[in-house]
């Protein structure tokens, strides 16, 4: 008989082919396995090791276990996942090398953890799930081929091991705890779940306010420091249904903040990139203005007027698209008032003349990372199939419009946009 490490591989091998009949034979093997007496167990173990091995490999290749969790996710399950969390707490346990604490927060927000015994985690897990053997070991090698497909991706932040992981604070991560931060949770909760849309305008404004002067303020604070940071960079999914309207949600959030993205369609996420203040902000408001959208979306097809003749599907993306576009201009309106007035405030006193220029150097460091980072990216242009969706959705953005004194009155977005 085969030994473990022989019968995984077999079976690896026949899952990504495309012979049916040998993949069932060579799971059947798994189940069998070596002959041994403990050789159901011995598979288990090897199955672990490989998957522990993979997982490992995966971390110099850009990916963070909050990637890898979602793509399982997407991809498999929901149990797949879980099997690989506890896969990733098991590897991290052997971890050799430096581990950033970024890195232990991710897994502690997946709740990653494998307990007793390696032999006994992919049996504890099965146990857990309610699996037999056979569903058990099919899971576990799927999940084998798919951590072993998975490309390289930008690497946004060391990782473990590598030189500048234990470093305790890099460009990419900024203090999510700060009294700033929680005023604007506070108000962007607020605006999810009020009913009237001059109350969510109000809050959510506010919110990009608050948001847009503490960036200004990190930008002085840094420039006045020697530090030879480059901007850092987080992932945020964009699953479906109506992935492309997320992604373009990101992107107007990302552009209001002075930040840059772009969008892996086959992965499910967009990458963001900038500083620190700012990427938390991204994060923030792209949760809370996408709950805000979806609930938008909602009411305005209970106001479609009957006999429409339009698919449902159609008309929640072309609404999608014109919220995310008018909420962009909306937050950029915030953005640019806010830096306005920080401007003018500052004139006449020492180091005033600093303010524009730090900002248009930081935002210059941004797109050079983008340059770095992503040398092929292409734009992609958005077509608009359904004018009332279009139109519900713009309307249902201006009355979450964001103003905050600016004075402006909103841009018509025409019917056919390209997001460039």
């Amino acid at each position: 008989m085969p030994d473990a490490d022989e019968l995984v591989a077999n079976a690896l091998a026949a899952v990504r082919g495309t012979d049916v009949r040998q993949v069932e034979r060579q799971l059947d093997q798994l189940m069998v396995g070596t002959g041994a007496a403990d050789g159901t167990t011995a598979v288990d173990a090897a199955l672990l090791r490989r998957l522990v091995r993979g997982l490992g490999a995966l971390w110099p290749r850009g990916w963070q276990p909050v990637d890898v969790d979602r793509i399982t996710g997407r991809r498999l399950d929901a149990r797949a996942a879980r099997l690989c969390r506890a896969a990733m707490a098991v590897q991290r346990r052997d971890q050799a090398g430096p581990v950033p604490a970024w890195w232990d927060d991710q897994l502690r927000e997946l709740e990653a953890s494998a307990v007793g015994d390696d032999r006994s985690v992919l049996t504890d897990w099965a146990t857990r799930e309610g699996l037999d053997r056979a569903d058990a070991l099919r899971t576990a090698v799927d999940l084998l081929a798919l951590v072993g497909s998975l490309p390289p991706i930008a690497v946004l932040r060391p990782p473990p091991g590598a030189s500048g992981a234990a470093l305790p604070r890099t460009a990419g991560t900024a203090r999510t705890g700060s009294p700033m931060l929680d005023r604007v949770r506070a108000l962007l909760a607020k605006a999810e779940s009020t009913t009237f849309p001059a109350e969510a305008e109000a809050l959510t404004g506010k919110a990009q306010e608050l948001i847009a002067r503490h960036s200004i303020d990190e930008a002085l604070v840094a420039a006045g420091s020697e530090r030879g940071d480059v901007p850092g960079g987080v992932r945020l999914s964009t699953d479906t249904p109506y992935a492309g309207a997320k992604a373009l949600l990101v992107q107007e959030v990302a552009a209001a903040n002075r930040c840059e993205s772009v969008w892996s369609d086959d992965l499910g996420f967009a990458t963001v990139l900038g500083w620190p203040a700012d990427l938390v902000a991204v994060e923030l408001l792209y949760t809370s203005l996408l709950v805000q959208a979806t609930a938008a979306m909602l009411r305005g097809r209970a106001e479609r007027r009957p006999g429409s003749g339009r698919r449902t599907k159609v008309w929640d993306e072309s609404f999608l698209n014109a919220f995310a576009l008018r909420i962009g201009e909306r937050l950029r309106t915030a953005t640019e008032a806010a830096t306005d007035a920080a401007d003018q405030a500052a004139a006449g006193t020492p180091g005033a003349e600093r303010l524009l220029p730090v900002l248009a150097a930081r935002g210059e460091a941004v797109r050079e990372r983008l340059d770095t980072l992503f040398p092929g990216v292409t734009r992609r242009r958005l077509n608009v199939r359904d004018a009332e969706g279009w139109s519900s959705g713009t309307s249902a953005a201006d009355r979450a419009s964001l103003d905050v004194g600016s004075g402006r009155k909103p841009r018509q977005v025409p019917g056919r946009p390209d997001p460039r």
